[in-house]
């Protein structure tokens, strides 16, 4: 194999393959990262079993060819490499090793044989359809902070994807939840989506798919079927299986009949919570919220450090109400609102809270109370 490829593109490309490989393996050569040339492309492949990127770019193909490289250190040594220097890639088959060329800089790194690269088959996909990538980024960005991290709850650890709402305003719809608040947000169901099945794409996967969407303006392919989903942007296509498990029955949660209605400024609610929580216990966290018409006091006792207290001007014409929420929860939340007045509906102080933008409907938010 002989191949020139320009260092930005290469260094790019595998900056999206790289992220997926472990630096802790049992296996070796889940450490590497698959190189081949063929056709004037360099394609770039990695996986660690459950999830798997591959990346094509343009490349001058003097030698068709292929190996497995060590994922980190190829791209700490192009990341080095000089800006704008044209990168030569040679493999001989006969012995074990990449050499790598670009300038007066030299480098041979040890190779694994190409047929030991595990290949995460993808099967037939029974469900295909195309997002705006700013549309799958906005369904990420709203729900991510919610998917729960306790490994014991597995079904939790991810993004519960599936088709909702009526036949008249059907939606795709995207859900986390840790078991303290939850995160639902809404997208116009696209052509091809209709009747697929309800997948939960796992934590790592919702990471790595966040972080390939560098133009909001491309279009984005999803497949999927009962095991794995694969994402395609540009020239980059990402495979994972999916969590084997069942999603609960998230709608029980949503309250529907909390009848107290709170209207805040976002950003002035957001950094009050921020400035009373100061005080507040690395273990505990609440902050108590005690509404009365057109006031909201915030407030938080820690009886190792002190109190703190703040007073809002709100829209609530409703019962006196003390509430207790993890300021941290209630942070997270607000920082998700993405207009400029937030709506609080409460029941009581210990049944969930529903937290939605005042302007649009289509994400919203569940969070428990605690004890203050």
């Amino acid at each position: 194999m002989k191949v020139t490829v320009e260092r930005a593109q290469l260094l790019k490309s595998l900056g999206h393959v790289h992220r997926v490989v472990e630096r802790r393996n049992t296996i070796p050569i889940l450490g590497n990262v698959l190189v081949r040339a063929e056709n004037a492309k360099l394609s770039l492949k990695a996986t660690d079993l459950d999830l798997e990127v591959t990346e094509t770019l343009p490349a001058e193909t003097a030698t068709a060819g292929s190996t497995t490289v060590p994922a980190h250190m190829f791209y700490d040594i192009v990341r080095k490499l000089p800006d704008g220097s044209q990168i030569v890639l040679e493999a001989d088959g006969d012995r074990a090793v990449l050499a790598i060329r670009a300038g007066r800089s030299r480098f041979t790194l040890q190779t694994l044989p190409e047929n030991d690269f595990p290949d995460l088959a993808a099967g037939d996909m029974s469900h295909s359809f195309s997002l705006a990538a700013k549309d799958v980024k906005r369904l990420i960005d709203r729900t991510q902070f919610a998917i729960s991290t306790e490994e014991t709850r597995y079904y939790l650890n991810g993004i519960y994807l599936h088709a909702a709402g009526t036949p008249k305003a059907a939606t795709l719809r995207g859900v986390a939840t840790d078991g303290h608040r939850l995160a639902q947000l809404d997208l116009v169901q696209p052509k091809g989506a209709e009747g697929m099945p309800g997948v939960i794409v796992p934590r790592k996967t919702v990471g790595e798919v966040q972080r390939l969407i560098e133009d909001t303006d491309a279009e984005m392919t999803i497949e999927l079927s009962q095991a794995k989903i694969r994402f395609t942007i540009g020239n980059v296509v990402l495979t994972s299986k999916l969590i084997d498990g069942t999603f609960p029955d998230y709608g029980r949660v949503i309250p529907q009949g909390n009848d107290k209605e709170l209207v805040v400024d976002k950003k002035d609610f957001e950094n009050a919570v921020d400035r009373v929580s100061t005080i507040s216990s690395e273990r505990g966290r609440a902050v108590k919220l005690s509404l009365s018409p057109g006031k909201l006091v915030l407030s938080v006792t820690n009886p190792d450090s002190g109190s703190a207290t703040e007073e809002l001007e709100v829209e609530y014409a409703s019962d006196a109400l003390d509430i207790g929420f993890n300021s941290r929860y209630l942070l997270d939340i607000a920082s998700q609102i993405e207009g400029d007045v937030a709506t609080l509906r409460l029941a009581d102080p210990g049944s969930p809270t529903l937290v939605q933008d005042r302007d649009d409907k289509s994400a919203l938010y569940v969070l428990m109370p605690m004890r203050v």
